[in-house]
């Protein structure tokens, strides 16, 4: 699988959404994830398809119905690749130091006393 496909496929907000409520409850029908989205149920299939060709969406048959159900293994492979290759610790501690200086620079509540 192409990691291009998966990249090209992220990099759209729809299709994240899309992901965001397939994370939420998978195996959804068009219409129950249309029900969350401001687009057409065609706009909805073509993103859909684009995941699909992405291997970050599986589609399984029931009945007349497709389910769209998340995938999350590209994106594992994405984080393996791209981001677990570094140290986690010091990535923390960056992480850490950043939080910590955005929370002193936060104005404080005066008292009133």
């Amino acid at each position: 699988m192409s990691m291009d496909k998966v990249f090209k496929a992220l990099a759209d907000p729809s299709r994240r959404r899309l992901l965001d409520l397939l994370h939420a409850g998978n195996g959804r029908t068009l219409g129950e994830l249309c029900e969350h989205l401001a687009m057409s149920r065609q706009a909805a299939t073509k993103h859909l398809n684009t995941l699909e060709d992405a291997n970050l969406v599986a589609v399984v048959w029931k009945g007349r119905e497709k389910q769209y159900f998340l995938n999350a293994v590209p994106l594992h492979e994405i984080y393996e690749r791209w981001i677990g290759k570094f140290e986690r610790p010091r990535l923390k501690a960056l992480h850490d130091l950043k939080k910590k200086l955005e929370d002193s620079r936060a104005p404080r509540p005066r008292s009133s006393t």
